[in-house]
């Protein structure tokens, strides 16, 4: 995988779509990132009580029915909303698209959690009498749902499936999109990732009973990446889906071309369920980047994957100083600090975050960071205020995962 390719080997990305806690179009979202606005707001769930979270308010009902809104899922929802607007955005014919030519590939980090923990509270109400319980909770919670709703909702006859990959899993998707149309599987890859995290009160639950999840009087204050007053995880919700086509096909039809892919890695830990491994994912960032045929100091924007965690973030810290240590010219930003964490969407939403950068040269900062932690200190760490960096032409974005899964992806501008 090197950057020498025919033009039908080197694989573009011509739409995106998505919905973050702080904006439902890139255009928006990234006037938020540049404005310093988060999308954290305080929070209430069943059972867990009252928290902080990043919600999105995206139109539900813009391409689908009340009916079939409630018979799906929140995060199949998002992945439609996400996908017909990465569908306009890209300017293809979609009325002449052949759907059986289309390839939909979604990360997620978890599925079904929150309908079994729903379908538990609604037959409650009957003394847990399982008559009660829905017939619509199987499709729900099929690890493949939300792959699937998109597909049935956009017609689409290709292959779905989802790529359980943990916070990872934005990653993961984009790059599975990159093999299947190098392999001439698809003609066209629907592809990113999905989630719908802060419906489920375990997930809230569980991080707080590890200590990590993140707590502040001031909500829009409590996701804070690398600050040494940080406490944990601001948990959200989000999507981003784009799509992805080989560059001979969107030259043939004047696409528009946000950045083609040209590296990408994925490696794993091997060492524990939830504490990272620095070394390894310095090793994925180095694979990515050869794979690339790029050095270090080639990449204008670094996009962190830190999660507001003392332990996370240090780790990160490490395996990135382990490769720039500073002489560069690299910045390094983090999108978590305005939105949280948005588990399987995460690393599509903070690639897409970073796009605007490759035409206007600005690099949006990492926010709510009064105090570096000096074991979170980085070369070229862009702080409270957005910076000129003037020409940007390579972005890099990580994105790792519990039980030690690991994401690198390279884009490059055109």
């Amino acid at each position: 995988m090197i950057v020498r390719r025919t033009d039908q080997q080197r694989i573009v990305i011509t739409g995106v779509g998505l919905t973050a806690p702080n904006g439902n179009s890139l255009a928006e979202f990234r006037q938020s990132l540049l404005d310093g606005r988060s999308g954290v707001i305080e929070y209430e769930t069943r059972y867990f009580g009252k928290t902080v979270a990043g919600v999105c308010n995206f139109d539900e009902l813009r391409y689908q029915k009340r009916k079939e809104v409630r018979r799906g899922t929140r995060a199949g929802g998002i992945g439609i909303f996400c996908s017909h607007e990465a569908i306009a955005d890209s300017g293809l014919d979609w009325q002449n698209v052949d759907k059986a030519n289309v390839g939909i590939y979604v990360g997620v980090t978890e599925h079904g959690n929150v309908e079994t923990e729903n379908e538990i509270f609604q037959i409650s109400g009957y003394n847990y009498d399982t008559q009660f319980w829905s017939h619509h909770h199987n499709p729900r919670t099929v690890a493949n749902n939300p792959a699937g709703e998109i597909s049935l909702n956009l017609k689409i006859t290709g292959p779905h499936y989802t790529l359980g990959a943990a916070c990872a899993a934005g990653n993961a998707g984009l790059i599975q999109g990159v093999q299947m149309l190098r392999l001439g599987e698809c003609d066209v890859a629907l592809c990113g990732g999905v989630s719908e995290s802060i419906h489920s009160f375990g997930i809230f639950a569980s991080f707080n009973s590890q200590g990590a999840l993140a707590k502040h009087d001031d909500p829009t204050k409590a996701s804070r990446p690398f600050d040494a007053q940080r406490n944990g995880i601001v948990v959200a919700e989000g999507g981003c889906m784009m799509v992805l086509e080989r560059l001979s096909d969107a030259m043939g039809r004047d696409a528009n071309i946000y950045g083609e892919i040209i590296g990408y890695a994925m490696n794993s830990d091997a060492t524990d369920f939830v504490n990272p491994d620095p070394d390894r994912q310095a090793e994925c960032i180095r694979l990515a980047l050869k794979r690339a045929e790029l050095d270090p100091d080639d990449i204008d924007i670094v996009s962190t994957h830190a999660t507001g965690t003392t332990t996370g973030d240090t780790q990160e810290c490490k395996a990135l100083r382990q490769i720039w240590d500073g002489a560069g010219h690299t910045a390094m930003n983090n999108t978590k600090s305005f939105i949280g964490h948005a588990m399987g969407a995460a690393g599509a939403l903070e690639l897409a975050g970073n796009f605007g950068a490759l035409r206007d040269g600005v690099c949006h900062p990492t926010i709510n960071l009064d105090n570096l932690d000096p074991e979170c200190e980085l070369p070229g760490l862009v702080i409270n205020q957005p910076k000129e960096l003037g020409n940007v032409n390579v972005i890099l974005n990580n994105s790792f995962g519990m039980l030690g899964i690991n994401s690198v992806v390279v884009v490059r501008r055109i």
